[in-house]
């Protein structure tokens, strides 16, 4: 199987060489965080092996020693902490190391589940790590290699054969990387079986896994709809409470997330319902669920990416008012609307939607974006009125 480059590892080697703080590097499971880490790495200690776990437990010191911390090196090696969150007192652990050797080394950690907001431990960590979120492959991130500096990139084009891949086996390196439909399968479901049965039960006090599963299939075919949580606590059988709850912790281990309406300066906006995504479409059969999916994980990753180096406040909103006018996507940036996209799988027709609402916010692009259109060499971003644009453009000068 051919490895991709990934854009990350050139932001990740920036941080390391001009950074003292730690690199939190989470994902979803699969997602090529351990690969990417260890081609950074040179000291590789992982929770989940048995004789690096006890070499954890014996504290900062051992292994500081196992590292050669105490030796003269010709630069400060990048020492890979991997799925170390899975331990109770990961954040004592990390901090003692930092404060104690954070000059003679570099850090890296990585794991499954969001590690600026997952609490075990209880010592802060503020001001010693900064996150990056590792994300599938997306068109920017396959048209060539990334300018970290730049907000968007011109238009470029990728292979017809790398966009009907990414559109049927998704962006996770393997699947996409062999595309093969019965591989694509197993994996989906292995990985499902390894986020109910083994990060569930380590990472939370659940209980209720059957239950779980049944929302977790009820959400598989629910990507790009609203939450109605009191229908989801109806047929899982549970109480309204505890369904926000699991769906918080499904975000939490990456396996969806959610987007939320912006009202701010609209007319009668929607305030509270959320939608929700997976991020892996591949197995999603509806062609317009998996479309709208698609692009809104290339949103995230965009919004997550320009977040994290610090070209400003970005954020994945939706709209949608009380007379059911709706565009699926706002991105917002220091919170002020940027642009919107709706998403269409072949329809060309302008929605009416993008002109009323680019009117009600201000933002200064509104695009649909058309699944089947064929690409077109021409930016995007020098559209201030409503224009629909080919999905592959538009996201190609995405990260």
């Amino acid at each position: 199987m051919k490895y991709r480059q990934r854009i990350y590892g050139d932001l990740i080697e920036r941080h390391l060489g001009e950074y003292r703080q730690m690199a939190f590097v989470a994902g979803a499971r699969q997602v090529g965080k351990t690969t990417l880490c260890r081609q950074l790495g040179q000291v590789y200690v992982n929770w989940d092996n048995e004789s690096h776990r006890d070499l954890i437990l014996a504290g900062p010191d051992a292994v500081a020693r196992q590292a050669g911390l105490e030796e003269l090196q010709e630069r400060p090696p990048v020492i890979v902490f991997d799925e170390i969150h899975k331990y109770g007192r990961w954040k004592r652990f990390l901090k003692g190391f930092f404060d104690t050797y954070e000059s003679r080394c570099r850090i890296l950690v990585t794991g499954s589940s969001r590690l600026d907001v997952y609490q075990r431990g209880g010592d802060s960590l503020m001001g010693r790590y900064f996150n990056y979120h590792l994300h599938p492959f997306s068109v920017g991130e396959l048209a060539g290699r990334w300018d970290v500096d730049a907000l968007h990139q011109p238009p470029r084009k990728i292979s017809a054969q790398d966009w009907q891949a990414l559109l049927h086996f998704g962006g996770f390196p393997e699947p996409f990387c062999r595309r093969s439909k019965a591989f694509s399968t197993r994996w989906r479901n292995l990985r499902r079986v390894q986020l109910l049965r083994e990060d569930i039960r380590d990472l939370t006090r659940i209980q209720e896994l059957d239950q779980l599963a049944v929302l977790e299939r009820l959400l598989a075919g629910h990507s790009g709809g609203q939450l109605v949580y009191s229908s989801l606590a109806r047929q899982v059988r549970i109480g309204e409470v505890t369904v926000r709850s699991w769906i918080t912790t499904l975000c939490s281990l990456l396996h969806g997330f959610v987007v939320r309406p912006w009202h701010r300066n609209l007319n009668r906006a929607l305030r509270k319902e959320p939608k929700w995504y997976l991020r892996d479409w591949s197995g999603i059969q509806d062609p317009g669920q998996r479309a709208e999916t698609l692009v809104a994980c290339h949103l995230l990753k965009a919004v997550d990416f320009w977040t994290e180096t610090g070209k400003g406040a970005f954020e994945l909103r939706y709209l949608r008012d009380k007379e059911k006018r709706e565009v699926d996507f706002l991105v917002v940036r220091d919170d002020q609307p940027w642009f919107l996209v709706e998403v269409k799988q072949a329809e060309r027709e302008l929605s009416p939607a993008l002109a009323y609402f680019q009117n009600q916010t201000g933002a200064p692009h509104a695009f649909q974006a058309v699944i089947a259109m064929p690409f077109v060499a021409a930016d995007c971003f020098e559209q201030t009125r409503p224009v629909v644009v080919p999905a592959r453009t538009l996201l190609s000068q995405l990260p």
